[in-house]
């Protein structure tokens, strides 16, 4: 019988329908474009490999486009008969991922890698801040995640994938020694990697070496195509480089060539996100606000997220929604939240319902209140999801509703508190306070 490139039994008997399995799968955990085609190409080679066809689902996922991954895993199941265990144990986490509550697609990925530790393609689906343990809403979901890498470790060796994905882990954790070898180890065997790219810059980002990320970045990117997966994300990391550097020129021009609604080439969660961040965080850093870019946004959020789900892409739509000072929009969006928390479908609970008003209260200038809110949930937000990169919205947020109320004290009490490494805070009027 055939493997995967981790050793793993194929239900198939075609060399090609392999090679192309192989191939998507890198491309996956490299986070390059061409995976929904080059497991097209194993399908091609052998209509009835199941895997293909889950590869193409996670391809599809990937690209935001959950219709089609639904039917492309209705097929994988309908072919599932005489696959192995394993393969059948795949196919059947990932109907639970794209149809079950965030609880169970957890539950059923630990009963997985517990059995098949080596089966990357699913382990993929947790190994990052805003894979499956970072949209679970849990307090301590970091720590839950470097302990589940540290148990698999073995199993892995030195595989340059499981050392990025690792590494990723113990930094967001504070392991920073620890993280910088594993991704030197994965550098050193697949420099081409945009996730070991991306977790190159957290831990940059994490240990302050603010000059050594953009030169990186900037030299990385030039060999990096427009159509891979992080394309218009690590382009937002560098633009939060030079922001911090205060080239604001620079940082403004990387927004609209990559990353924003018009220049970015990513999916609707990733504009949103990354734009909507940006656009945040240049203002909080001093610079004028671009109502049309927010307007934009508000509609575009609309469109693509008429209803809640997932906290980390709540967390960016309320943004848009309070930027727009749509306090009815956003109360509407807050009951809906509530009702899905009620039938434990929002395992954030309340936190982004209050950073939602929080973000209001700001464009009110009711500082007090934004202080009063955002302070007591600072040791709340990893339940927001993402990385502590991505998460620092909110710190700095606060940190800037209290330079605009005067409070340097509390200004200077919130960054004494701040985790060790990370040593720009782009905020106006708080910067000089930190370091």
């Amino acid at each position: 019988m055939l493997s995967d490139p981790y050793g793993l039994p194929l239900t198939t008997a075609s060399d090609a329908a392999r090679d192309a399995h192989a191939r998507g799968l890198d491309r996956v955990l490299t986070q390059y474009d061409g995976i929904v085609e080059a497991f097209d190409e194993a399908i091609a080679a052998d209509p009835g490999f199941a895997l293909a066809h889950v590869g193409r689902a996670q391809g599809l996922l990937l690209r935001g486009e959950t219709a089609a991954a639904a039917e492309a895993l209705a097929t994988a199941e309908s072919l599932a008969g005489g696959v192995t265990a394993r393969e059948a144990s795949q196919i059947a986490f990932y109907r639970t991922l794209m149809t079950r509550p965030i609880e169970a697609a957890i539950a059923a990925l630990e009963a997985h890698v517990e059995a098949w530790p080596r089966d990357a393609m699913v382990l993929n689906t947790n190994a990052n801040p805003n894979g499956l343990l970072g949209s679970s809403g849990q307090v301590g979901q970091k720590a839950r995640l470097a302990a589940m890498m540290d148990r698999l470790a073995p199993h892995y060796g030195e595989d340059w994938w499981f050392a990025s994905a690792h590494a990723m882990a113990l930094n967001e954790t504070g392991q920073h020694a620890a993280a910088r070898s594993r991704i030197e180890v994965s550098f050193a065997r697949r420099p081409d990697s945009a996730w070991v790219a991306h977790s190159r810059a957290h831990l940059c980002y994490e240990q302050g070496e603010g000059d050594a990320a953009r030169a990186f970045l900037r030299e990385w990117l030039r060999a990096y195509p427009r159509g891979g997966v992080l394309h218009g994300h690590l382009h937002w990391h560098l633009a939060l480089g030079e922001l911090e550097a205060g080239e604001t020129e620079a940082a403004l021009a990387l927004y609209r060539a990559a990353f924003s609604l018009e220049g970015g080439s990513g999916t609707a969660r990733q504009k949103l996100q990354d734009a909507s961040s940006f656009l945040w965080r240049w203002e909080l850093a001093g610079q004028p606000r671009d109502d049309a870019a927010w307007m934009a946004l508000r509609d575009f959020a609309r469109a693509h997220f008429p209803r809640p789900g997932i906290a980390f892409a709540d967390l960016h739509v309320m943004l848009a929604e309070a930027v727009a000072g749509d306090a009815a929009a956003l109360e509407s969006r807050i009951a809906q939240m509530a009702a899905l928390a009620e039938a434990g479908r929002y395992p954030s609970g309340p936190v982004i319902p209050a950073i939602s008003r929080a973000f209001l209260a700001y464009g009110r200038r009711d500082f007090a209140s934004v202080i009063e809110t955002l302070e007591p949930l600072l040791p709340q937000s990893e339940r927001i999801g993402g990385s502590r990169a991505q998460t620092d919205l909110v710190e700095f947020t606060l940190l800037r509703a209290c330079a605009e109320a005067g409070r340097a004290e509390d200004a200077r009490r919130i960054l004494e508190a701040r985790r060790a490494g990370p040593a720009a805070v782009p905020v106006a009027g708080v910067a000089s306070h930190h370091g």
